[in-house]
């Protein structure tokens, strides 16, 4: 790793996080596989621990709440029996957070969807915030005790489920969703307004992340065959995505990151920054 130049090194984290694959990225890049990987591990933990330090005494007021579906090694169904019921092997669930008007995602874990894991994102989550917050997640059950164990009182949440009608059977669907019939704003705590209850830019974000993740593409043959990389990536998107990638949304008065508008950043990142935070 070491003959590697820091721009080659962000030439291939460039690859990355626009949605290339380990190999892909190799043979781009004109790097063994071996490299890309090493490469990813270690500016993947450089991300995580930058992140973890900088991301406190976050200024959002409007939080959204959200958890996302992948698989490592091999599907739940799949899975070898000596590995059956270990954390790592088949279904792994990403929980995240967005802020709704910077845009930062000042929060994220790998995890199960059960109620412990739910508990100790939102912990964490409320850890990261300077005063009270309104938060909106969707209709998972574990988000009641979580949000209450973590937040107290100091916070205005509410739920918001979605009504879907029955499945549609034709050959054409079978991997569409159903139709979506409607909503119900359920608040569970403190006093959000109405106006503000709503998880659409965290299910954005759920898209952005599949798009930006060749490991998250869904009908491919593309996974993680590790955990290890599998966090690695995923703390490498949101690093590119926090502070490097300037957002459509945050352009007054300039092209911002979401890391710049929540004043975590005086600058927008290169990815020669990124790459940096691994020497």
């Amino acid at each position: 790793m070491n003959r590697l130049s820091l721009e080659r090194r962000a030439q291939i984290i460039g690859l990355l996080v626009e949605g290339n694959s380990l190999r892909s990225t190799s043979r781009i890049a004109g790097v063994s596989i071996n490299t890309v990987t090493k490469l990813l591990l270690d500016v993947g933990e450089a991300c995580t621990a930058y992140q973890d330090r900088v991301l406190v005494n976050l200024p959002c007021k409007k939080l959204q709440a959200d958890e996302i579906w992948s698989f490592v090694y091999a599907k739940a169904k799949n899975v070898p029996e000596q590995y059956d019921g270990e954390f790592g092997y088949g279904d792994v669930w990403t929980w995240t957070a967005i802020c709704a008007d910077t845009k930062l995602i000042p929060a994220w874990m790998l995890g199960t969807r059960d109620g412990e894991a739910a508990t100790a994102f939102m912990m964490d989550l409320a850890s990261r915030m300077a005063g009270r917050v309104q938060l909106t997640t969707d209709g998972h059950k574990a988000y009641l005790v979580a949000v209450e164990t973590a937040f107290g009182e100091a916070v205005d949440y509410s739920q918001l489920i979605k009504i879907y009608g029955a499945a549609q059977e034709q050959r054409d669907t079978r991997y569409s969703p159903a139709a979506c019939l409607g909503i119900e704003k359920n608040i569970i705590s403190g006093r959000p307004k109405a106006k503000d209850i709503s998880t659409s830019y965290v299910e954005r974000q759920n898209l952005t992340m599949r798009m930006s993740m060749r490991r998250f593409t869904r009908l491919t043959n593309a996974f993680s065959k590790k955990i290890e990389n599998h966090a690695a990536a995923v703390a490498l998107h949101f690093m590119y995505y926090n502070f490097a990638r300037p957002h459509t949304a945050l352009r007054n008065p300039y092209p911002r990151t979401p890391a710049l508008a929540a004043g975590v950043a005086d600058r927008v990142w290169t990815l020669i920054d990124i790459a940096r935070l691994a020497d």
